[in-house]
């Protein structure tokens, strides 16, 4: 919870907040204020990075910026004062204030640069393409303020950094707010409305409890001028400071963020969990046909199709046909928990590490549900922007090396789940085909489990299945 007390009458302290569920620091990144401007409420003033995921956090009052505690690259406790301000007219503070938001929603994309240099983002089974996924909007979670409006903000921004929020019920159109009320609106809203000029408390609201969205900012200046956004570009990340040795020939470089946190979940878990590893090389030549077929599809008009999206869906299927395959060991309690619902992993390489972000309840999704989900991790990893909650939860991964041409590998388990599958690289190979030798689109599978709680024939009905879907993409149908 972010506080804020009084250093002089008219003086408020912004402290670093828990952005995710119960994290003890986190590191500045970048201050996009400096001493002596003026902020407003919901205006973003740093980005910092925890453990799980970069994260922008809007100051929560007006007034002018006296003093920044810690330079970009300091790590800071959750608690401690990290910027001061002014408060115009020296109003008092309120007891609490809401907690810190995640991202504001990012900034388009800038053109692709003819020569790319250094590490671009790659969404493992992706790359960097564009797309055009929209994100849903959150459900906010219940929550109490002295002010209404900070209350409903609180509750909606807490909601979008635990993951928590399902989505949002189909938007009623409400009467703006009466005269002298506060407008309802989260602080990116905030912000959009002041860059475009935009007097909130004229705004018809049509989000959930009279929440005023991004899309009734625009419409309100539609008829004066384009619903353009005039945002700031999303900053790259900060480059990891690197001392080099005396005589040049050995460079260190600090591991710590999402690095740190990730090198000590692999070791924990390659050195808790025992992996099994197997393989099966499969003729997915009808797979990629009807991948081509869907892009067709008006149902996957604006949605990405691929092979991954099969992919996925070929394995929610044999996880349907395995049940037991989806459970978690309890060390603690010696039980093993199974899990009815599929929370599924995609891996993601980013400027930051890797982070495993999740599709949460993804065996509930039809087909172009889970490509605008899979469309959502994309541009949402490829931004630097996945929230700690979106990491949470997972129960089963996928990680498609094959992007790198690589053929196959046997991968670590993300913690706490029971099974990841690697998907090696699609190419034209000579293969027996209908008794005769024909050039077919093969990959290989790895499946690696946790044999505490997946046996060798479990696994291997698992792997069987997923080849099984892949070779004759029909099974979808008739194993549904």
């Amino acid at each position: 919870m972010t506080t804020m007390t009084d250093t002089a009458s008219a003086v408020r302290e912004f402290k670093m907040p828990d952005v995710g569920e119960g994290l003890t620091e986190a590191e500045i990144l970048k201050w996009y204020v400096a001493a002596g401007d003026t902020v407003t409420d919901g205006q973003v003033v740093c980005e910092v990075e925890t453990a799980k995921a970069a994260v922008e956090l809007p100051i929560p009052f007006d007034g002018t910026v006296r003093e920044l505690r810690f330079p970009e690259g300091t790590t800071v406790d959750v608690g401690q004062v990290i910027i001061t301000v002014d408060v115009a007219g020296g109003a008092a503070p309120a007891p609490e204030a809401a907690p810190a938001a995640p991202a504001a929603e990012p900034a388009p994309e800038p053109a692709e640069p003819a020569a790319p240099t250094g590490r671009q983002p790659v969404l493992v089974g992706y790359g960097v393409a564009e797309s055009s996924t929209k994100r849903r909007a959150r459900k906010p979670v219940p929550g109490q303020a002295e002010d209404p409006s900070a209350a409903a903000a609180a509750a909606a921004v807490q909601a979008e950094l635990n993951g928590h929020g399902a989505p949002a019920p189909a938007p009623q159109a409400a009467a703006p707010a009466p005269a002298g009320a506060r407008p309802l609106a989260k602080p990116p809203v905030r912000k959009l409305a002041k860059d475009l000029g935009v007097d909130l408390a004229t705004v018809t609201p049509t989000g959930p409890d009279g929440v005023i969205t991004r899309e009734d900012v625009h419409a309100a200046v539609a008829p004066a001028q384009p619903a353009a956004e005039p945002v700031r570009p999303a900053a790259a990340p900060e480059p990891v400071v690197a001392a080099a040795s005396a005589d040049g020939r050995e460079t260190r470089v600090p591991v710590k963020g999402v690095r740190k946190a990730t090198a000590q979940a692999m070791v924990n878990s390659a050195f808790t969990a025992p992996h099994v590893t197997e393989f099966v090389t499969v003729d997915v030549t009808r797979t990629m046909k009807l991948v081509e077929e869907l892009k067709q599809d008006r149902a996957f008009e604006g949605l990405r199709v691929n092979p991954l999206l099969l992919i996925s869906r070929a394995l929610l299927v044999a996880i349907r046909r395995n049940p037991d395959v989806n459970a978690a060991w309890d060390e603690a309690n010696q039980e093993i928990v199974k899990k009815h619902y599929v929370n599924l992993g995609i891996a993601a390489a980013t400027p930051r590490g890797l982070i495993v972000p999740n599709i949460k309840d993804a065996h509930a999704k039809t087909l172009p549900e889970l490509a605008e989900a899979l469309g959502d991790l994309v541009t949402t990893a490829r931004e630097g922007r996945t929230s700690p909650g979106a990491m949470q939860g997972g129960t089963i991964t996928i990680t498609n090396v094959g992007v790198f041409g690589v053929d196959t590998g046997t991968p670590i388990l993300n913690p706490g789940e029971s099974a990841i599958l690697a998907v090696g690289a699609i190419k034209l190979q000579p293969w027996v085909h209908k008794g005769k030798v024909k050039p077919r689109q093969v990959t290989t599978l790895a499946l690696s489990f946790d044999h505490r709680l997946v046996d060798g024939e479990l696994g291997s009905k698992v792997l069987a299945d997923v080849a099984a879907v892949l070779e004759q993409p029909k099974r979808l149908m008739t194993w549904a």
